[in-house]
């Protein structure tokens, strides 16, 4: 089949539009699609989403947490600092869990910082930044764990 001008045809169909107010034998007489009477059949009306028709809304009637906002997803990381790894014996695992016994932290997630001096040879293995691992190395200790700053990376 030859292609001419007759008989060209546009890959998406076109669907007419609706023509309303032109009576009920056009198909959208009557109420013109807008259904019955009231607020939505009225030019420019509209209700807003979550609007109930005045009763008190969903979300109202939802308990909310007490406080300030919302718990945030992302907690910050509760700071040690590794002069006070001190408490440590030479050679020991330095974990969240031993933290926690130690009395350095109460949650999760921690991170420990560079303050102060190490003079003990310790495992660590929580996340550290990068000038804490250079005082851990320098006290003859080894990080295990990846900091936060490799994690991103």
């Amino acid at each position: 089949m030859e292609i001419e001008l007759f008989n060209l045809k546009p890959v998406v169909k076109r669907k007419a539009r609706k023509r309303v107010g032109r009576g009920n034998a056009a198909g959208q007489g009557t109420f013109a699609g807008r259904g019955g009477k009231g607020q939505t059949a009225r030019s420019g009306g509209s209700i807003r989403p979550g609007f109930e028709g005045g009763r008190t809304t969903l979300i109202m009637q939802t308990p909310k947490l007490r406080g300030k906002g919302f718990r945030s997803l992302s907690p910050e990381a509760e700071v040690v600092k590794v002069s006070e790894l001190n408490v440590f014996t030479n050679a020991e695992k330095v974990t969240f869990k031993s933290l926690k016994a130690k009395g350095l932290v109460d949650r999760e997630p921690v991170k420990i910082l560079a303050g102060g001096t190490l003079t003990k040879e310790l495992e660590v293995m929580v996340p550290v930044s990068a000038s804490a691992r250079e005082v851990i190395e320098k006290a003859g200790g080894k990080v295990i764990a990846e900091s936060s700053a490799e994690k991103k990376e």
